[in-house]
């Protein structure tokens, strides 16, 4: 912890006051509690969309598990999200899935099938990964055999269908709110909230990278 809180010290001298204003605002209210996690999304202007709606509400990871398609955000729609949410890529498997399990969390795909639970009425008591897949074939029946739960977003037109995009904007905010009104510790730990700050601060550099490394390298730090 004291390296950390040294290093965003260090690191804060190159960034404007309004950019460290900005990242003392928004950092309390940041949670990886709710992980998505896209199943092999091809187009980037989905990807761009799902990591902008992310953002905006305060879930600042991502997790991509890759097989034919890279996942690749448009930058022109996100809008700048994509400098505050980190984007872990896998590759797509269940091994992966496996893997965000151990790390704590609940499996949830997002599809109608397996006795899906509605969105509004699902109780969020634990920490969940949230698995949307594919734009035309959704989530696999590998991973909602897998799955721990489905979760489903209730429609009432003939397509039953949202865009994926669109299904993971409405599945962070209802579960950001639900967060919010509940009694659950949703935030992030110390530690994670000040190595999330370090990166917000080192993406917020210009050649922010080269100089984080050389502080770490001349310091003996591991981060």
């Amino acid at each position: 912890m004291e390296d950390l809180a040294k290093t965003f010290e260090y690191l804060k001298q190159f960034l404007t006051d309004e950019r460290l204003r900005k990242i003392d605002h928004f950092s309390p209210e940041s949670s990886d509690f709710v992980l998505p996690v896209m199943d092999d999304v091809y187009q980037f202007r989905n990807a761009a969309a799902i990591i902008r709606s992310v953002e905006a509400c305060g879930f600042h990871k991502v997790v991509a598990m890759e097989e034919e398609n890279v996942f690749d955000p448009n930058l022109t729609v996100t809008k700048g999200a994509e400098t505050w949410v980190e984007v872990e890529k896998m590759p797509k498997n269940i091994d992966s899935l496996q893997k965000i399990k151990d790390r704590g969390y609940k499996i949830l795909a997002v599809s109608l099938e397996k006795n899906a639970v509605m969105l509004p009425d699902y109780q969020i008591t634990e920490p969940i990964a949230l698995v949307f897949g594919t734009e035309m074939a959704g989530v696999s029946e590998e991973v909602i055999d897998f799955a721990d739960e489905t979760l489903a977003i209730p429609m009432y037109g003939f397509t039953r269908s949202f865009n994926v995009s669109v299904a993971a904007g409405i599945c962070m905010y209802e579960l950001k709110q639900k967060l919010i009104n509940s009694n659950l510790d949703y935030k992030l730990s110390d530690e994670k909230l000040l190595k999330m700050k370090i990166r917000w601060a080192v993406n917020s550099m210009q050649s922010g990278q080269q100089i984080f490394q050389k502080y770490l390298r001349d310091n003996n730090i591991e981060i």
